[in-house]
C-alpha cells in the first residue's frame, strides 16, 4: 500500500496531465474509497459512488495544490458524493409509503451465538447517524487521524472526537442489546 506522500505525488502529477500517475493514484486509493462509501451509503451504492468520486476527482485534480494529503482530499470528495446521493434519493418520490418488510425482518432477527461479530458491527454502524458514521469510519476503519477526518468532514477536530465517542457509545449499546436479545431467545 502506498503512503500518503506517494499518493499525493501521484495526484499532483495527474494534475499536470501524467496518465500513468493518474492510474497509480486511482489504483492506490480505489479500495479505501469504496470501503468508506460502503459504510456511508451501503454496498449496493458503493460501486457507482466510487466511480462518481473518481470522475469528480479527475475533473478537478488540476486544481489540487497539495495543501493536504491527496487521500484526505479524495475522501472529502467521496463524502460529498455520498451526501449528494442521499439528497437526490430524498428528492425522488417513493414507490411505496408502506413498511419495508425485508428491512423490518432483518432488524427483528435476533443475533444468535455464532453470528460473526463483524456482521453485527457492520449492521450497527449502518444505524449510526450520517455524521457519526462518517467520523467513526474515517478514524476507526479507514485509519485517518482526527485532524484528517475533521478536514474530510469540514468540521473542527473536537467535533470529530465527540462524534466518534458518541458513535462508540451507540455501538456498544446496540451490540449489547443484540447480545441480550440473543440470550433471551435461548
Amino acid at each position: 500500500m502506498a503512503d500518503d506522500t506517494q499518493i499525493t505525488e501521484w495526484a499532483l502529477a495527474a494534475g499536470r496531465g501524467d496518465q500513468v500517475a493518474a492510474a497509480a493514484f486511482i489504483r492506490s486509493t480505489q479500495r479505501e474509497v469504496w470501503r468508506f462509501l460502503v459504510h456511508l451509503a451501503g454496498r449496493d451504492e458503493a460501486e457507482d459512488l466510487t466511480q462518481e468520486t473518481f470522475v469528480r476527482a479527475l475533473r478537478s485534480v488540476h486544481r489540487f495544490a497539495g495543501r493536504s494529503h491527496a487521500r484526505t482530499w479524495l475522501l472529502s470528495i467521496a463524502r460529498r458524493v455520498a451526501v449528494d446521493q442521499v439528497r437526490s434519493a430524498m428528492a425522488r418520490p417513493r414507490i411505496s409509503g408502506g413498511v419495508d418488510w425485508q428491512d423490518s425482518a432483518e432488524r427483528a432477527t435476533p443475533l444468535t451465538p455464532g453470528v460473526d461479530e463483524a456482521v453485527a458491527l457492520q449492521l450497527a454502524v449502518r444505524e449510526l447517524g450520517e455524521d457519526q458514521r462518517a467520523a467513526f469510519v474515517l478514524t476507526q476503519v479507514i485509519g485517518l487521524g482526527y485532524a484528517e477526518a475533521a478536514e474530510v468532514c469540514g468540521c473542527p477536530v473536537g467535533t470529530i472526537r465527540s462524534r466518534v465517542a458518541r458513535a462508540r457509545q451507540e455501538l456498544v449499546q446496540a451490540l449489547g442489546e443484540g447480545t441480550r436479545r440473543s440470550a433471551a431467545s435461548e
